[in-house]
């Protein structure tokens, strides 16, 4: 399927009212940006190459002679010549047994359930008035947030949830979760020919659903898995738990050799549905859907020809030691006693600060020297000799050509689009993710990465930037880098059955 440019909108502009081009922005600062990049990134080749032209040319002009009086002269220094070879190879020897093992991600699937699951916009508010705990005033005020959330009509909630009068309990909790993780693990194994007793480390997230035994004991045993299976379940770490089970996966592959490790993101909806009052603690009743990934990561050499992506860096934020940044995003009761997740008002500042630190971080690793020049130059004009020009933006566009954005809300997704300059094709994965699953919470990363194959966009070589937030307040980043190009034709997807009606366009506000 032919594909549109990065930097070209879904929807084109009208071509109504033709103006001349601003030369001076479009072709002038675009190319000398273009050249300056160039130069920099390339610097040390382009330095480098008439260096190597030089010693080519001189070692062209020795004769036979000059290399035999060359051999005799190493012959009669065979000390020194033994010794340098001893030394080369234990420096060779220290780094091959202290580099760090390499990370493969060899395949991920992501769940996507049956039809019947399936809840239209008018579903939920008709299930919401059925239900007879919402007062008018909030059927309403969901019904507003609806409208404007992104939210297609084909997301899926659980049974309990869909049941009239709803029946959510334990054991509808349990079935859910089964349902999620081994709905996804089925498929994985399948498409990755890996038998259960081959992995070696297991992690689990789920931020609500935490019973005894735990959710990584039930897939142990329904999978049979080996008994010295090391094993992690990661409870109440929001949305941003999923890169954090990649970052604990990838500490462990470094002190495990010749292992596989699954890691298993979801969320459970049964019993974290709220039937109260407090508007804060509805919105999320109104964004969070049904959805799971399982991924299966490796540190085996012979594992690179297979896989599909390297991880390159992980980089994690916490904010908890800011009593706002702590307090934006709580499970708690309401003044009836009824539980639920509050959302503060807070929440887009918090994330907006949470993100300026991940980044800062993140850039000096993946941005290339002349983006990281040009902010210096700009950081030390503001401090140094108080200059009055604007903080510069680095253009992220440079390090990566993929992005991942947490479908957690429009409105999160809007910032981001704004703040990191980032085109219409770049947030196309995340956009239509929400469009069509909604908020699945820590696997929404990885509907969008299943969504930019089946577009066939992703090639070998091209780097791509996971970044999510969560309760506490977190923010995460993974860095991967495909390993090989991947054929939409050969993938069994979420997206595979539907992704030709991809994308579509999602108005600001879709009245009910």
């Amino acid at each position: 399927m032919s594909e549109s440019n990065p930097n070209t909108p879904l929807i084109p502009p009208s071509s109504s009212a033709r103006k001349l081009p601003d030369f001076t922005k479009s072709v002038k600062l675009k190319y000398v940006k273009l050249g300056y990049h160039y130069l920099i990134t390339h610097g040390m080749y382009l330095f480098l190459s008439p260096l190597i032209l030089l010693i080519a040319a001189q070692l062209s002009t020795l004769s036979l002679q000059d290399l035999h009086d060359l051999w005799e002269n190493l012959k009669f220094n065979l000390i020194s010549v033994i010794l340098c070879s001893v030394l080369l190879v234990f420096l060779s020897t220290l780094y091959v047994l202290t580099r760090p093992r390499p990370v493969y991600l060899v395949d991920f699937s992501c769940y996507k359930p049956d039809d019947a699951r399936k809840c239209t916009r008018q579903i939920f508010m008709d299930r919401s008035k059925l239900i007879g705990t919402f007062n008018e005033e909030n059927l309403e005020f969901q019904r507003k947030i609806l409208e404007r959330s992104g939210l297609g009509e084909s997301t899926y909630l659980p049974e309990a949830v869909l049941n009239v009068p709803p029946n959510p309990s334990m054991a509808e909790a349990r079935k859910e979760a089964e349902m999620v993780m081994f709905g996804a693990l089925d498929q994985l194994f399948e498409k990755t020919n890996l038998k259960p007793k081959d992995i070696g480390i297991l992690i689990v997230n789920c931020s609500l659903f935490n019973p005894t035994p735990s959710l990584s004991a039930m897939v142990i045993n329904h999978y049979k898995l080996r008994g010295n299976i090391i094993s992690y379940n990661l409870g109440g770490m929001g949305c941003s738990a999923g890169l954090i089970s990649i970052d604990l996966a990838k500490d462990l592959l470094q002190v495990h050799p010749n292992s596989y490790a699954l890691v298993i993101s979801m969320e459970n909806i049964t019993l974290n549905w709220y039937f109260g009052n407090e508007r804060s603690m509805l919105v999320s009743n109104c964004l969070f859907r049904l959805g799971g990934a399982a991924i299966l990561l490796s540190n085996k050499w012979p594992d690179r020809q297979r896989s599909k992506y390297r991880l390159v860096h992980t980089v994690r934020t916490h904010k908890g030691s800011d009593d706002k940044c702590f307090g934006c995003v709580t499970q708690k009761e309401d003044s009836n006693g009824k539980i639920g997740v509050s959302l503060s008002k807070d929440l887009m500042a918090v994330a907006g600060d949470a993100l300026k630190t991940n980044i800062t971080t993140l850039g000096p690793l993946v941005l290339p020297m002349s983006e990281q020049l040009l902010f210096l130059a700009a950081l030390v004009g503001k401090k140094v000799f108080k200059m009055k020009v604007k903080p510069y933006i680095p253009d992220f566009k440079l390090a990566f050509e993929h992005f991942c954005i947490h479908a957690g809300g429009r409105a999160v997704l809007d910032e981001l689009e704004k703040n990191l300059q980032l085109s219409d094709w770049h947030m196309e994965p995340s956009r239509m993710t929400l469009y069509r699953f909604g908020n699945t919470s820590s696997s929404s990363l990885w509907y969008e990465l299943a969504y930019t194959e089946a577009k066939g966009r992703m090639k070998k070589g091209d780097r791509i930037w996971q970044i999510a937030f969560g309760s506490g307040f977190k923010c995460n980043s993974a860095i991967w880098k495909a390993l090989r190009t991947v054929n939409p034709a050969k993938e069994r997807g979420p997206w595979m059955d539907e992704i030709h009606w991809f994308p579509v366009e999602v108005p600001k506000v879709s009245t009910i």
